[in-house]
């Protein structure tokens, strides 16, 4: 089974280094490498990555040492 991003779903990630603090984006668009999300009053565009599973994956906020990863 593939697993694929939704449109109009939100999507969830606690941050690393505090458990309470949660992480959300809603995608809006999605292209078969890109989705075009809302988060933290932002709309933004991120890669889509996949692992060697086939799950797909992306940064909401960019990728940096502790950043969240959004998973399908």
């Amino acid at each position: 089974m593939e697993n694929n991003f939704i449109v109009g779903k939100i999507y969830e990630a606690r941050a690393m280094c505090d458990h309470d603090c949660i992480y959300k984006a809603t995608v809006l668009k999605k292209t078969a490498k890109t989705v075009t999300i809302k988060t933290m009053g932002e709309t933004v565009r991120r890669k889509i990555h996949v692992n060697a599973e086939g799950e797909q994956y992306f940064y909401p906020h960019g990728i940096y040492s502790m950043s969240p990863i959004m998973r399908a």
